[in-house]
C-alpha cells in the first residue's frame, strides 16, 4: 500500500479485484480487474462481453478507444497531482481484433510530463497470444 499517495493506494487496494471505486460510470460499465498500479503506470484486465462488440462480433473500436481514454485518465490519477487534467486529443492505432470472451490487458504509461501537458500511452494486448491489438496516445492538459 502507498500511504503517501492516497490516489494510488485506492487503486492498489483493489489489485486482483474488479475496480469498483472508480468515479467513472464508464469504467464501472467496463468492469476492469486491477492487475498492477504504480505512479504513472497501470495494468487493467478486461473480459470482452457481447455488449462491447460490433456487428462483426469483435471488440468495438469505440470501446477500445474508451478503454484507452479511461485508463489514461486513471493513470494521471495515480500521479496525485494538485490540479485536474482533461483529454485534449487521442490518437489510436488498431492492429488486430479481440473477440467476445477474450481477456485483454490495458497497459498504460507516461511518455512525457510537461508543465501543462502530460503525454501518455496505453496499449491493449491479448496476453494469451502476446499480441498487441490497439495502441493509443493521449495528451492531457492541466485545468
Amino acid at each position: 500500500m502507498n500511504e503517501i499517495n492516497p490516489h494510488l493506494a485506492a487503486i492498489q487496494q483493489e489489485i486482483g479485484m474488479e475496480f469498483n471505486n472508480s468515479p467513472s460510470p464508464f469504467s464501472q460499465w467496463l468492469k476492469p480487474i486491477v492487475r498492477s498500479a504504480e505512479v504513472g503506470a497501470l495494468i487493467f484486465e478486461y473480459r470482452i462481453r457481447k455488449d462491447m462488440t460490433n456487428p462483426m462480433k469483435v471488440l468495438h473500436g469505440g470501446v477500445s478507444a474508451g478503454i484507452i481514454d479511461d485508463v489514461i485518465g486513471a493513470t494521471v490519477f495515480t500521479m496525485n497531482l494538485s490540479h485536474h487534467y482533461t483529454t485534449i486529443n487521442n490518437y489510436i492505432d488498431y492492429f488486430a481484433p479481440a473477440h467476445e470472451g477474450d481477456i485483454i490487458e490495458a497497459r498504460s504509461s507516461v511518455v512525457k510530463r510537461g508543465k501543462q501537458i502530460i503525454n501518455l500511452q496505453c496499449e491493449l494486448w491479448l496476453p494469451v497470444k502476446n499480441r498487441l491489438i490497439v495502441r493509443g496516445y493521449s495528451n492531457m492538459i492541466r485545468l
